[in-house]
């Protein structure tokens, strides 16, 4: 495996993924192994130019995810530590949001949604 390595990925189907990037072989296949891969879409502000990134899978809780080099157009290395250090807050942040919001049944009682509304409406009515 080679050293890993920041980078914006351009798929074939237009997606841009900007990542921590590392290669990968398996057998006669290529593949690319991404580290919590986001986009960053430009947006202008006030007249000012500001970037938004998001999850690229965001419904998937997984920070990796193994793409194939045939579904790749290109891949541009990054060494623009502004972007660098953008992309290493957003997963920072991101992983301490998840962490603060990681719901479970230890956290206290979940009820469906009809038992919740029944109970609600009794203790209104008392």
């Amino acid at each position: 495996m080679e050293e890993e390595f920041y980078a914006t990925i351009k798929l074939k189907n237009t997606e841009e993924i900007f990542s921590k990037v590392s290669p990968s072989d398996e057998g006669d296949k290529k593949f690319l192994l991404l580290l919590d891969p986001v986009t960053i879409d430009e947006i202008v502000i006030r007249g000012q130019a500001c970037y938004k990134i998001d999850p690229w899978l965001r419904t998937s809780s997984s920070d990796m995810v193994l793409i194939n080099m045939e579904d790749v157009l290109t891949i541009v290395e990054c060494d623009d530590d502004h972007t660098i250090k953008m992309y290493q807050s957003f997963c920072r942040k991101s992983k301490e949001d998840h962490q603060k919001h990681n719901l479970s049944r230890k956290m206290g009682y979940l009820s469906s949604v009809d038992d919740t509304r029944k109970y609600l409406e009794k203790l209104f009515k008392n």
